[in-house]
């Protein structure tokens, strides 16, 4: 049985069949607002969706690949045919191409040794498609009460962090990866400035170290903790936060 108390909300959230996407679509949908899963899989995400819909939740799914524009399109034409507008975006879809994270003994390549190969792949899903999509969707963004865009980050991608010895991911440096966030984080800003005297609000999240299948065994934090920090975010009141980087509530340097 859906949720017969929605709020008149609707988010989009990208990579949502699975791990944090999935999860921050679950912590959504149980606030009564309908939630859109993005999966290049169209049978994995629509499998994805009917399980929100037996637990309740207002569930939907749509086959998109982020690094298509054609399906950047889809997605505008779907939002708006059925809504006319969209409330939240989460740009949680992104790669990890510089070891396997799932193998104790897989060693990310320094910095010199990264192909442009890899920082091109890396790029065109984690910043340049993102940024894209955003700017595509934006119009139904401005047309919602009160916007707001969740840029899925990593803590990997704190400049601040990484240039301090003391930091406790000084030594874990996984170079496309963390300048892909970095950029990220880049585009949150300027963004979060641009909108500034609107009522939408742009902000980076750090899911933390979650047991995904990017984040691996050995991760702290269980899959359904993952996607608390997007939905935070995705639900700040009007005073709430505007063009920051946050884990839980908690501020992180850029």
């Amino acid at each position: 049985m859906r949720n017969e108390k929605l709020n008149g909300k609707v988010a989009f959230i990208t990579g949502a069949n699975r791990g944090l996407g999935l999860e921050t679509a679950r912590a959504l949908g149980k606030q009564g607002i309908v939630v859109v899963l993005a999966s290049r899989d169209r049978e994995k995400g629509e499998a994805a969706a009917a399980k929100l819909r037996d637990q309740g939740i207002n569930a939907e799914s749509l086959g998109f690949d982020i690094t298509k524009p054609q399906d950047h399109q889809k997605a505008y034409n779907y939002f708006a045919k059925k809504y006319r507008h969209l409330d939240i975006l989460v740009n949680n879809a992104g790669v990890w191409k510089e070891s396997d994270t799932s193998s104790p003994n897989s060693v990310p390549k320094p910095a010199s040794a990264v192909s442009p190969e890899v920082l091109r792949e890396t790029f065109d899903t984690n910043f340049f498609a993102t940024v894209a999509l955003t700017q595509k969707l934006l119009p139904h963004i401005r047309k919602a009460a009160a916007g707001r865009i969740v840029n899925v980050s990593s803590i990997l991608g704190s400049l601040t962090l990484h240039a301090d010895p003391a930091s406790p991911i000084y030594a874990f440096k996984v170079f496309a990866y963390d300048a892909s966030k970095a950029a990220l984080n880049a585009f949150t800003v300027h963004l979060a400035h641009e909108l500034r005297d609107t009522k939408i609000k742009v902000n980076s999240a750090h899911p933390g170290w979650v047991k995904t299948d990017m984040g691996g065994p050995d991760a702290t934090m269980e899959v359904s903790e993952g996607g608390k920090t997007s939905a935070q975010l995705a639900t700040l009141p009007e005073d709430g936060a505007n063009g920051g980087f946050y884990h839980l509530g908690q501020p992180i340097p850029w």
